[in-house]
């Protein structure tokens, strides 16, 4: 019999240094081991918490937050996570979402401005950081790292 999985929320607060305040996000997670209060977080974080989506983090049920609230990452993934905001009005972030989607890149927007790229780990990140710095140049975004692992900060060197 196929076990279902199951998803739940947990809390993350953390220092964004994007938005220069404290911020309380909220994330998917699939459970690994309720007990051991394991989850694998299931998006893309949206301002820069230690960690990207597919990271296994320990989250334990915080009276204060009255909910299930991160505590600390258990085992990176590797996966990295971009933030991208969009500089020229006339361009349509959905378009240059769907480059990188093309470049085998999930996406997640907040609005028409703002958006996260999730650069999976088994993908080179030379090609997709070679056109988010092409658009950088051209001033149609402006981008930021918070979130880098070891292999595609050494596949940009």
């Amino acid at each position: 019999m196929d076990q279902e999985t199951k998803y739940e929320k947990i809390l993350v607060r953390y220092y964004s240094k994007v938005l220069e305040e404290e911020i309380v996000e909220t994330l998917w997670t699939e459970t690994i081991d309720k007990e051991k209060g394991l989850y694998k977080i299931d998006n893309i974080p949206f301002y820069g918490p230690c960690f990207s989506s597919d990271d296994i983090v320990f989250a334990e049920y915080d009276n204060d937050e009255e909910c299930l609230t991160f505590r600390k990452v258990i085992e990176f993934s590797g996966n990295s996570t971009i933030q991208v905001i969009i500089m020229n009005d006339e361009i349509d972030r959905d378009n240059i979402r769907n480059i990188f989607k093309n470049l085998n890149c999930e996406s997640e927007a907040l609005n028409e401005k703002y958006f996260v790229l999730e650069i999976p780990f088994k993908i080179n990140y030379k090609s997709v950081f070679d056109k988010l710095t092409e658009f950088q140049e051209n001033e149609l975004i402006a981008f930021a790292e918070p979130v880098l692992s070891e292999k595609h900060r050494d596949e940009t060197r």
